[in-house]
């Protein structure tokens, strides 16, 4: 889909969507667009029973004029409410509705709205950024599409006063975006397609971008003495990688914030293997790993300043004649030792060793670890809320914060000694589980823990329940939804750069 922002005026052709505030007030674009189809736009409010002009309703008047298609009446709700979240779902849900209405072009006239807090220019971007964020689609893998069966919307463009304006605010938008929709593809991947080698070569394109990455294979790891991740690997053919992405936004040798990422590209659980049901969803759980490169996307294609490392360890977790076992104890990098409850408590052992890594290779000050970590988190909050974890009540609020202003909201969960208690172990440092089902997403918060050093403020957020969706919501398609890409750039924009 195209999006392209013009000077303010009636289309030619195709459809076109004007404004309606809450009690069918009409836009000014509304107005005008009344006028130009002989009154069509207020016979149509005096016979529509049900549209009211709340936000995100819509109201077709079909063949309103010889060039039109149609006018679609947006609901825009109240003028107060109009902020920059109810513009960017306000484009998602017209983007499904055009489609839905099998239009190919259509045009938004846009004008002021007295009293809303965001003025055209920036509502027409952040309009067009929702659009695009709905329009995802992963058809790779479709052969035989008619059609019917493809979205119809190839062009939508924003007609304003300003639109160079929009078209400046639209392009920072569209690098994050950009960002999104990289995670989006990589959890939608097929593990037979993207295998911890793959995956790792896949983030190599970020050099375009001026990001520089490296990759360390399971030699370099042996030699660094991460046991953790390397035992969660080796039952698996597929060799794990270890990559860091790091870009210099900020310059000079400032400290880094630290991204690090659970990249696990299939887990069957291993030894401890999991149901069949719904086993081949776990292909992304990798998710937090997805999340960190889109994130590194998003942060380099919009040239934020800061400096920003982002760490994903990559393996595959498979049951075999090698796999680790239930009962062994491995060394990790920090020296510390893990007795292995469950071989599907996997997650933190790959995370423990790349966050040491992390630490003691770029000593930053700030982390925050991503993971599809633990299927207690969606009992505990479902699956429209990430768990917040954290060492440092300032960082949790800004974290907080960043996940509404992105709408991926985040919640708290408590951290403390008690729960600590629960890791311990008999015959090691500590176990991969905890008191069994009991606060399991807390127990696996408390392992990561025990791999922060001294002064870190440290941040883990569980994304195991808002990876990845089976119902469309206004900006997320089904499948893959990115996650986080948007709560951490929202949280690098009002706290770095």
């Amino acid at each position: 889909m195209q999006l392209a922002f013009t000077s303010r005026q009636l289309p030619a052709s195709g459809a076109l969507v004007v404004g309606v505030l809450a009690d069918t007030t009409l836009t000014d674009a509304a107005r005008e667009a009344d006028t130009a189809s002989g009154g069509a736009v207020t016979r149509a409010l005096d016979a529509a029973g049900r549209f009211q002009g709340k936000a995100r309703q819509f109201q077709e008047i079909l063949a309103p004029t010889d060039q039109l298609t149609r006018i679609v009446l947006m609901g825009l709700g109240s003028a107060g409410e109009l902020d920059e979240q109810a513009w960017e779902k306000l484009g998602g849900e017209l983007c499904a509705k055009l489609n839905a209405l099998g239009e190919a072009t259509a045009t938004v006239m846009l004008d002021s709205v007295p009293g809303a807090p965001v003025g055209p220019g920036d509502a027409a971007a952040l309009l067009a950024h929702g659009a695009r964020l709905r329009s995802y689609r992963f058809d790779r893998y479709k052969t035989r599409e008619t059609a019917a069966d493809k979205p119809t919307l190839d062009r939508l463009s924003l007609a304003l006063d300003d639109p160079d304006h929009a078209r400046g605010r639209h392009e920072t938008l569209d690098r994050v975006a950009d960002g999104v929709f990289e995670t989006r593809d990589l959890v939608s991947e097929p593990a037979n397609v993207l295998s911890p080698e793959q995956l790792a070569e896949q983030c190599r394109h970020l050099a375009e971008l001026g990001v520089e990455v490296d990759v360390l294979d399971g030699k370099q790891m042996k030699k660094l003495g991460m046991g953790a991740l390397l035992a969660v690997a080796q039952g698996s053919e597929r060799e794990p990688r270890l990559v860091v992405m790091r870009w210099n936004g900020a310059g000079g040798t400032e400290t880094p914030l630290a991204i690090v990422g659970k990249g696990v590209c299939f887990d069957s659980g291993g030894i401890s293997i999991k149901p069949a049901g719904g086993m081949e969803d776990m292909k992304w759980d990798m998710g937090g790993a997805g999340v960190t490169i889109g994130a590194m996307k998003a942060l380099a294609g919009r040239k934020a300043a800061v400096n920003v490392v982002g760490v994903v360890g990559l393996v595959e977790n498979m049951p075999s004649g090698g796999a680790y076992r239930p009962g062994d104890v491995l060394t990790s990098m920090s020296g510390q030792t893990v007795e292995v409850i469950n071989t599907d408590a996997e997650g933190r052992l790959v995370l423990a060793d790349a966050l040491w890594y992390t630490q003691e290779t770029y000593k930053p000050t700030t982390i925050v670890n991503l993971a599809t970590l633990t299927g207690g988190i969606i009992v505990a909050l479902g699956k429209v809320t990430a768990g917040l974890f954290s060492n440092d009540d300032e960082l949790a609020r800004q974290l907080h914060a960043a996940g509404e202003r992105a709408d991926e909201p985040v919640w708290r969960l408590p951290l403390g000694e008690s729960y600590d208690q629960d890791i311990n172990s008999d015959i090691a440092d500590m176990k991969n589980t905890g008191d069994g089902r009991n606060a399991s997403s807390i127990a696996a918060a408390q392992f990561l823990q025990r791999y922060i050093q001294a002064d870190v403020r440290w941040a883990h957020l569980d994304i195991a329940g808002v990876t990845w969706t089976a119902k469309p919501s206004a900006v997320v398609p089904k499948g893959g939804t990115g996650f986080g890409v948007r709560l951490l750039d929202h949280f690098v924009a009002r706290t770095f750069a």
